[in-house]
């Protein structure tokens, strides 16, 4: 099994990850969020490897946007995944499952080498 990164292809940390990525000589299958929604069941795939907190990109515009009451609404995994659907941007970038189920989240390039 090749890695699997998810992401959005216009990000410069995604950009950055696939030159990485190619340098290095990695395989891997990029799901993009804006072409292929985040369902429910993978987002809390990621959560049975990470915490909510560490998922969402709170450092991001979309993020910075939302009423109060949204960003409360993203403290609990109940009311979270259906905005992360929505909004895939405020998802963490990328988000990377290695072949032995693992998990990375960010552009981390001494966290990705350890596990390729």
């Amino acid at each position: 099994m090749a890695l699997k990164v998810y992401g959005i292809k216009n990000c410069d940390t995604m950009k950055k990850t696939f030159t990485f990525l190619e340098e290095k000589g990695v395989i891997y299958d990029f799901i993009d969020y804006k072409k292929q929604k985040p369902t429910a069941a993978l987002l809390t795939s990621f959560l049975e490897k990470t915490s909510l907190a560490t998922l969402v990109n709170k450092q991001g515009t979309t993020y910075k946007k939302m009423e109060e009451a949204q960003k409360a609404a993203l403290e609990k995994v109940e009311t979270a995944l259906s905005i992360l659907i929505e909004n895939s941007s405020m998802i963490k970038r990328p988000v990377i499952v290695y072949p032995d189920g693992s998990v990375t989240l960010g552009f981390v390039p001494d966290q990705i080498l350890a596990k390729i």
